[in-house]
Formats: C-alpha cells, structure tokens, sequence
C-alpha cells in the first residue's frame, strides 16, 4: 500500500465530529469505526505498542534501532475527525493527474474555479485529490494520519536510516476543541512532538491565538405589547445592544494576522430570554486579558440598565498561544527547519489564525508545533490535497526522525 491509496482508504469513513454531544468520542459509532480499523492496521504494519483506549485515543511505536547511545524520545500526532460544518458522509474522492491550472467541474453546479480559489495555482502540473461536490474531502486530518503511517513505514524498512523511538497518537474530536482532552501526555512519553495538522505545502506554525468562549444569558420580561411601557425587556433588544457594544473593526471579516476579534457564533432570542455563544480571539496574552475584561464590562453596563441579573456571561479561557512554550524550546523548530531544508522545502513560518491540538498540549508539557499535511480549502466541498504535497510532508518527518537519530541532540538541550 502506498501513501494515496493508504489516504484514499481512509476517507472512505464518515468520522464526522458533533458539537453537541457529551461523550468521547463525540460520534462513537462513526469514530471509533475507524479508529479500530486504524488500530488494526498499525498492528498489520508491525508497529509496538499498538493500544486504542476506551475514548477513541490511539497509541503507538517505532522501536529505535539506535543501541549505542541515548535518543530523545519524540511523537507525531493526528486527528481523524472531520468538520462538522460539511458531511463527511459518503465521500468519493478522485484525481485529477497532472492539473493543468482551470476549472474543475466537482458535479453539476459545483466548480473549483482558481479565480475564486488561486491557491489551485500553486498546484499546476500536480495530481490532486479532490471531492465529488457533495461532501468535504477530510485531508483535514486524514492527510496527516497517512503521511504519518506512511513514514513509519519507510523507516521501519531502511535500517540504515538512523532514528530513536518514536511515538504516534491519533485522536478524535479535534474539531470540536476536544482533541486533546483526554491525550494521555504521560503514556505518550515524548520529550516533543509535532502535529502534522496543518495546510499546503511549507507551513510551519508554533504561534496561535489565546482563546476564550463566553456564554451569555439574558432574562428579559415579557408584557402584552399594548401594555408594556415601563415593564417590558425585550431579550431580544437587549442582545443586540450587546453585539452593538463589539467593535465592528475587530470581527473575523475585518482582521487578519496577529489582529485578534469577539464573533457571535450563535444567537437564539425571544423577548423573554436570548442565549448568545461568542469567541474571543487575539494573539498577545495582554490583549487577550483586556478583551474579556471588556466583556464584563459589556455585561455589567447592561446590568445597571436593565436590573441585576438581567444577563450572566460565563467566559472561560480556551487555549492559549503555544509560542509562549515553544519559545522555551527553540530545538522544536529548529530540527524542523533543517529537515525542510533537506527536503527542499521554502518554510512558511505564520501564527495560527485558530488552534491546535498542540496548542493544549504545549501547556500540559509536550511542546507541540505544528507541520503542513497538505489539505487545502479545509472543511467544505472544495477541500482538495496534493499528492505530492503528502508525498513532502511525510518525507520531513523521516527527516527530523533522520536528523534527531543521527546525533545525541539531548545533551544540547
């Protein structure tokens, strides 16, 4: 089996992630499907220490062939949930061999177009796999598990390629901000890790927003309208002041880079009660902190208009921004750059508009950045993956298993 048809393979299970669920995984009997396939798989493959646990958390070994001397113990990790924000049901992927820059007819009506997506550009003269129209692809993160399997595979059948032992996990619920919940980081057992989770070709990222959920709940009172000066509160109203009181320059639509936001994700509303689901996002740890102060402020000021306990806002942190760990660990990134450079590969080193798992992980004490695994047009119809992008991607992680093995760098650290 090679890496397209290991990939190809893979996308043919729905292992769609779901919002509102309370169980690990979230969709059971979707993800841990595949997952037990996935274990038997890497048991197939000869791999140690095969073990899935009762929440979807896979877990595995390539044993060092290193005997002489001691060698960092490092990881690499991949989701296998899809997005909920497209059907990941019955997915019929497809390749377009040799990709000769126009228009790519997915179904009748449904068109990748390079004027609406330029990305497609960067690809010309590549074998691109990509969807039937209907459903997404799941390169996000299927890509990341093949190319992972992929080069365990290789080095498990180059002996003269030097390496330590390393580690592999796959998770569900990445999606859904899960993921890395129930990660047993001590089982794992690495000194570091990398998350092969990220887009095209050359993109390196250890830098993401701090992040923050708030909850809000407004109580208003309900009156006959003929009848309702002086004692109705419309809920309704007075969750729209809330939204007003956002700046509007400082929404998803209106920022980019390092500029952070507050996006209503949610509203339901009636004059009695209005329940809104917001985020808040930013990169500086300061400016964080004064976001959510301001959202307190928001709810306080509403508070002395309209009564006590007219809106309660639960805000909780999220993640936060993993360059405040990985700076600490400059190695991280430096063994990755060098295994770029063996591979030919330009870095394209940018924050993180979202998160990661490795996000979470790097505060629970495994420095986690992240790597590209090829998929772009993540989490919808237009999702598509270049072969030979994989093909890069896996072959930097034989690099930086490469370049750990062949020298005792934990003596330098």
């Amino acid at each position: 089996m090679n890496l397209t048809e290991r990939f190809l393979n893979y996308t043919r299970f729905d292992t769609q992630s779901a919002e509102d669920a309370a169980t690990t995984p979230s969709t059971p009997e979707k993800q841990l499907r595949f997952a037990r396939y996935l274990r038997d798989e890497l048991v197939r493959e000869g791999l140690s220490d095969v073990e899935l646990d009762d929440n979807g958390y896979i877990y595995a070994t390539l044993k060092s062939n290193i005997q002489d001397r001691h060698v960092p113990i490092i990881g690499f990790i991949a989701h296998y949930d899809t997005s909920p924000d497209c059907s990941g049901f019955n997915v019929n992927p497809r390749i377009i061999n040799n990709y000769d820059g126009g228009d790519i007819v997915l179904s009748e009506g449904v068109i990748s177009s390079p004027k609406t997506f330029p990305e497609l550009l960067e690809h010309k003269g590549e074998d691109l796999i990509v969807t039937d129209g209907t459903t997404l692809l799941g390169a996000d993160d299927k890509a990341g598990i093949a190319e992972i399997v992929e080069a365990m595979c290789f080095l498990r059948d180059r002996s003269e390629i030097p390496h330590g032992e390393i580690r592999i996990a796959f998770n569900p619920d990445e999606e859904i901000g899960r993921g890395s919940k129930l990660f047993d980081v001590d089982k794992f057992g690495c000194a570091w890790a990398y998350t092969m989770d990220g887009g095209d070709l050359g993109e390196l990222e250890y830098e993401n927003f701090n992040a923050a959920a708030a909850k809000i709940t407004i109580r208003g009172v309900s009156v006959h309208t003929g009848y309702a000066k002086g004692k109705m509160i419309n809920a309704s109203r007075v969750a729209a002041e809330l939204f007003n009181a956002l700046p509007e320059d400082e929404a998803p639509e209106r920022t980019e880079g390092r500029e952070g936001f507050y996006h209503l994700v949610s509203q339901t509303s009636t004059t009695e009660q209005a329940a809104m689901y917001i985020i808040i996002r930013d990169h500086d740890r300061d400016r964080f902190e004064a976001r959510k102060k301001y959202m307190h402020q928001c709810v306080d000021e509403l508070n002395n208009k309209y009564g006590a306990g007219t809106v309660t806002a639960n805000i909780y942190d999220q993640y936060y921004n993993m360059k405040e760990i990985i700076d600490r660990h400059p190695y991280t990134i430096d063994i990755c750059l060098e295994a770029f450079r063996r591979c030919g590969i330009k870095a394209k080193v940018q924050p993180i508009r979202g998160g990661t798992d490795g996000a979470q992980l790097s505060f629970r004490g495994l420095p986690c950045p992240n790597i590209f695994a090829g998929g772009v047009n993540f989490h919808g119809r237009h999702e598509f993956v270049s072969i030979q992008v994989m093909e890069k991607a896996m072959a930097v992680i034989v690099e930086i298993c490469k370049a750990i093995g062949e020298a005792n760098l934990l003596n330098n650290k």
